[in-house]
């Protein structure tokens, strides 16, 4: 079966689906954004079809790098690789995120 181009239903754009890194493209490589038609990676049995935001990026055994996304229909958590041609500012951006906003304070007893 030969995959079909797809428009990203966050920023719009026209993606290929055939990329580096990656023989089931699931996101998009320019926001990162993804939509929920996997229950298993390519299997397309996912009811939900809603946006799924980048929420995260994780560390893999051996090093590779997984996006995390969170369905904003159903809240299913689902991790997906990246793929070569992902933009580098946008994973870098959310990688960086939880520095910005810190889920714990970082006063480090100032004021003591």
């Amino acid at each position: 079966m030969e995959a079909l181009t797809f428009r990203c239903l966050q920023c719009r754009q026209q993606i290929h689906p055939e990329s580096f890194g990656t023989s089931q493209r699931n996101h998009c490589p320019l926001c990162l954004w993804s939509r929920h038609l996997d229950v298993t990676p390519g299997d397309r049995k996912a009811a939900c079809g809603a946006r799924m935001e980048p929420v995260a990026v994780a560390m893999r055994p051996g090093g590779e790098w997984a996006l995390i996304h969170r369905c904003l229909g159903c809240g299913v958590l689902h991790e997906n690789r990246i793929a070569g041609d992902d933009s580098v500012f946008a994973l870098m951006a959310l990688a960086a995120a939880p520095l910005a906003n810190p889920p714990v304070p970082m006063d480090y007893g100032r004021g003591r």
